[in-house]
């Protein structure tokens, strides 16, 4: 799996199942608000800002997540981060009787999901070699699909507070592997193997201290935010919406919202794939870093922007199951490209990078949920969502493709 052997294949594997359970935990608002809706009666805007305050607290821990790990190390910052989102998800059908209280609950898991990637990204920035990369994040990103598709298939069959309190004590579980099977950073005489050359004509930022100017003076950098800002933008609205709109809009029945795995199992599987692909491109010299990087994020942008158009245009359950599933599968691809790019041009602060990324990226998770849902009642329709998330992924697509590089900046 890892030619570096067994260590490197550990690495991986407890920290896409740190994602794995990161990711479950946001899928199960989406599927038990439709009978919570109905237990509390809370109409499409009160559903809306509940679904979006995740975001809230999301948004305003990712660069505090980054610059923690570099300073208290991965191991401790991920053990914290894991304990609380378990604990709000475990206490969410509690808090659910006071709607405050809830809302609260929200952003608490969100604040606290929000340490998870960046530590992964500094942890990953420090072990995994050049090559291997792409495979990493292909399986970050793959487990996670795994956490969205487990939980999109096993809460539908169970009552809205078992979903909190069965995927709140497998985090428990998690926390309980973590700190007997997971040594601290790595540190080796070889580090210096796992960044990659700097190249001459470009100035390098190699202060200890880089100045927070630098995070966002770099067309190379911008060019990732955007990208990654515009794959969060159709996948927050699908990962926000799929449930209520399948029911809604196509009269799926409340047990059919398993098909909502669908998507998630494609894009745990084309992630891996993808990864290993664009790695042994890489190792075999037959594309640069770059190119590989710039092909993976324009399948991953452009190829769900089509399917997505597709998705709208249908009435079909079947049908539009199976293009939002296309549109997710092609959409990890992103994995082994802007995803892994901040490795490539930041090494020593991949994780505060990212931080910053995807804190841009969260925008749209603050917007998913409200101005979704008035989208929906002014218009009385769906379209305008859905054509616009895919025109979103376009321009990406052309600023990534246009301004992106794979030569150390940071």
């Amino acid at each position: 799996m890892f030619m570096s052997g067994a260590r490197n294949a550990k690495i991986v594997g407890l920290c896409a199942l740190a994602n794995f359970i990161n990711a479950a935990d946001r899928v199960i608002m989406p599927i038990a608000v439709v009978p919570m809706s109905e237990a509390f009666n809370w109409n499409l805007q009160v559903q809306g800002w509940l679904l979006s305050a995740f975001a809230w607290g999301y948004i305003s821990s990712q660069v505090i997540g980054g610059k923690a790990a570099q300073k208290f190390r991965g191991k401790t910052v991920l053990l914290v981060a894991v304990t609380v989102w378990s604990a709000a998800t475990f206490l969410t059908p509690i808090c659910a009787e006071i709607f405050g209280l809830l809302i609260l609950s929200r952003a608490v898991l969100g604040f606290a999901e929000g340490f998870c990637l960046p530590t992964i990204f500094h942890i990953f920035a420090n072990n995994i070699h050049e090559n291997e990369r792409s495979r990493a994040f292909g399986w970050l990103v793959a487990l996670g699909s795994v956490g969205q598709m487990l939980a999109s298939i096993i809460c539908p069959h169970l009552s809205w507070p078992m979903m909190f309190y069965t995927f709140g004590a497998l985090g428990f579980m998690w926390v309980a592997v973590w700190i007997v099977f997971y040594k601290d950073d790595f540190v080796s005489n070889q580090q210096e193997d796992l960044i990659p050359p700097k190249v001459s004509f470009l100035k390098v930022d190699t202060r200890a201290t880089v100045r927070w100017t630098s995070y966002i003076s770099h067309r190379a950098l911008w060019a990732i935010y955007m990208a990654h800002f515009a794959m969060n933008w159709s996948n927050y609205v699908i990962m926000t919406w799929l449930p209520t709109y399948l029911q809604r809009e196509l009269g799926a029945d409340p047990k059919d919202i398993s098909l909502t795995a669908l998507p998630y199992v494609m894009n745990s599987f084309i992630g891996v794939l993808a990864g290993y692909y664009a790695d042994s491109l890489i190792s075999r010299k037959q594309w640069t870093v770059l190119s590989v990087r710039r092909l993976m994020t324009s399948i991953g942008l452009l190829g769900p922007a089509l399917f997505i158009l597709l998705f709208c245009y249908v009435d079909n359950i079947g049908l539009a199951v199976c293009f939002v599933s296309i549109s997710l599968g092609l959409c990890a691809c992103n994995s082994s490209g802007h995803i892994s790019n901040h490795a490539d041009v930041a090494p020593s602060q991949a994780g505060v990078t990212f931080a910053v990324s995807n804190t841009l990226a969260t925008i749209p998770g603050l917007t998913a949920g409200p101005l979704t849902a008035a989208i929906v009642e002014y218009s009385s329709t769906w379209y305008p969502v859905f054509i616009t998330a895919s025109g979103v992924n376009i321009v990406g697509a052309l600023i990534y493709y246009s301004q992106s590089s794979a030569s150390q900046i940071l």
